[in-house]
């Protein structure tokens, strides 16, 4: 006869058991409840032995029998199988394109379009705001360092202050929107209304009055308050460096994927930013000649201003809808449980326990070593731009050349940094950055310092001594800023990765906010100081050397701690995901009694031993 055992969803037996001549133990007093609760009808002898799972996919057969399927069958007979059927019920595994599963390029080409946009948007403005506070009336290269120092920074720890106090209240979602929105509006705001209005809100007379008063010396600082409107608009866009790229986006990168996706695509982002580079570089200088087909008597800056403006507001926004698909489409992958768990602080308890931090410290020291190194080659570069091309026509026309080959160099280094990655690791690629800076400093000081014994070659190349300065100091920001793209911005936010989800947040708006200009400031500081002892740059250029070598040896070292410390917490983090993938599986397994061998049944008898497998 037919015999029917309710499971309740633990286990499903064919209708027809076989080998009945076989006597069974009894079973535990829990399992024989579960299996028993409805009286079988006329149930003949059946043995079974067996080893139970929740959600058994495929398992091979045990010492004492085979698997059961830990399901209630829906279909009839089949639900128990051997090792043979262990094929049909493996995982389907998820499609590729390209040797790439499909739900990680749904993650990769939304960031990819992402930083393409911010990226974008950086080059216009970084050199906007260049051609706006250097060329404008009364200013010169030489506020650079005093804006640096006595505006962008302490506008930089004020947002970082407001952005951990928004942290603690806001979702990830709306402190991203919360942030990036303002910068969307100021920017449409600026070349449509501050810019037009520039001539009535700028207190030109009250700055000549202060200048006949003060001296010279005071120009550099005075300069600020003539053209408040230039380097409020300087403040944001290096504030777009630092927070749109540096925290919103890697914060967001380093949310949605895992360290093995990072090594892989973190450097090829930076292929489609560098593109950017390219494109935008090309629409900086298409705008930047506009004036040459206007009319006399027409603004040109002020038209290209309006265009390029146009774009930034363009691109924001489509950064803004790219951001709302990821969250709407992509899922988030899997932490460690133990790292999210932390209790939220205060700002004071936050800085306090980033300074204490030593991971913190190094990955600071990266940034601060970074932004001081290459401000005190930058800003000489600029003057020597300045006189060179005095036009703010002429000047952003070169700044799109120049953005150009950074974006073609930086699309090369990229080709070459997933290889660097692979095949020498984090910390080497870490330390290639400080290398290159350091020799390409050295040569462009070294050109300013000899630059006598070098002028017959550089008139026989058709230069003059001043525009040679100019290409090599290009060169060396160049090669500096493509190393920094391709390989330092990848290791520093494959750092934040292993940390938990409340240092990750802090940590990168303390260190990307702060850090940031801290490092130009630091480097404006040094210049200030040398400019008071030694009367000018030039004059100073021996110190500064010797300055650019003590920076970049603190660099390297720092890369060499934090090397070991983010090998450490990548071990920590596996092991870690190991053990909590490992608790989550628990096996039921019918257990032997004493004297017994886990079989079901009412005889005295029992199974050899070693018996094979029995099928049912």
């Amino acid at each position: 006869m037919e015999a029917a055992i309710q499971t309740r969803g633990l286990l499903s037996l064919p209708a027809k058991p076989i080998g009945a001549t076989r006597s069974l133990l009894h079973p535990p007093h829990a399992l024989k409840h579960r299996l028993f609760s409805s009286k079988p009808r006329n149930l003949p002898p059946l043995s079974l032995s067996f080893n139970v799972h929740k959600k058994v996919q495929s398992f091979p057969p045990t010492r004492h029998g085979f698997i059961c399927k830990a399901e209630a069958s829906a279909t009839g007979d089949g639900a128990l199988f051997n090792e043979g059927d262990t094929a049909a019920a493996a995982v389907t595994p998820s499609p590729k394109i390209f040797g790439v599963e499909v739900t990680t390029l749904k993650k990769i080409i939304p960031l990819g379009l992402m930083f393409f946009c911010i990226l974008f948007n950086y080059t216009i403005l970084r050199d906007t705001k260049d051609v706006l506070v250097v060329t404008a009336k009364g200013s010169s290269a030489e506020i650079i360092p005093f804006l640096k120092t006595w505006v962008n920074l302490p506008m930089a720890i004020g947002f970082m202050l407001l952005y951990t106090k928004l942290s603690n209240v806001l979702s990830k979602k709306a402190l991203f929107y919360t942030v990036i929105i303002p910068f969307i509006i100021y920017f449409g705001a600026f070349g449509f209304v501050m810019y037009p209005l520039s001539n009535y809100i700028h207190p030109d007379a009250l700055a000549d009055k202060l200048l006949a008063a003060l001296g010279p010396r005071f120009m550099g600082p005075l300069a600020i308050l003539r053209i408040w409107s230039f380097c409020l608009f300087y403040v944001m866009a290096e504030l777009w460096g630092s927070v749109v790229i540096s925290v919103l986006f890697w914060g967001f990168a380093n949310q949605i994927t895992t360290v093995d996706e990072a090594k892989k695509f973190y450097p090829l982002f930076g292929l489609g930013a560098n593109v950017a580079l390219i494109f935008s570089g090309r629409t900086v200088k298409y705008f930047s000649n506009l004036r040459k087909n206007l009319g006399p008597g027409v603004d040109g800056w002020a038209v290209s201003l309006k265009a390029m403006m146009s774009i930034v507001v363009g691109m924001g926004l489509a950064i803004c809808f790219l951001y709302w698909w990821v969250n709407r489409y992509v899922p988030l992958p899997t932490r460690s449980l133990k790292k999210k768990n932390k209790p939220k602080m205060g700002t004071m308890e936050s800085l306090k326990f980033l300074v204490s931090s030593p991971y913190i410290r190094d990955l600071a020291t990266l940034v601060v070593a970074y932004g001081i190194s290459i401000n005190l080659v930058e800003v000489t570069w600029k003057s020597k731009l300045k006189a060179q091309f005095p036009s703010p026509n002429e000047y952003s026309a070169f700044m799109g050349d120049f953005s150009t080959c950074t974006g073609i160099a930086t699309f090369t280094m990229m080709l070459l940094s997933q290889y660097v990655f692979d095949k020498y690791g984090w910390g080497v690629a870490a330390k290639i950055t400080p290398t290159v800076l350091l020799l390409t400093g050295v040569a462009f000081f070294s050109l300013i310092l000899f630059g006598g014994p070098f002028a017959p070659l550089v008139a026989k190349l058709g230069m003059t001594p001043l525009l040679a300065a100019v290409y090599v100091g290009a060169l060396q920001n160049i090669f500096s800023k493509s190393a920094k793209y391709s390989l330092f911005d990848p290791c520093k936010e494959m750092a934040y990765i292993p940390l938990d989800e409340d240092t990750k947040v802090k940590g990168k708006a303390a260190i990307d906010v702060v850090c940031n200009p801290l490092g130009k400031s630091g480097g404006a500081l040094i210049q200030q100081f040398m400019i008071l002892s030694f009367g000018s740059l030039a004059n100073s250029t021996p110190y500064l050397g010797m300055i650019l070598l003590v920076i970049v040896t603190a660099w390297l070292a720092a890369a060499k701690s934090l090397e070991g410390q983010f090998n450490a917490l990548r071990s920590e983090e596996e092991l870690e995901k190991e053990m909590e993938r490992a608790s989550s599986v628990k096996v039921p397994v019918v257990s032997q009694e004493e004297g017994g061998n886990g079989s079901l049944g009412d005889s005295t008898s029992s199974w050899p031993e070693k018996s094979a497998p029995t099928n049912i």
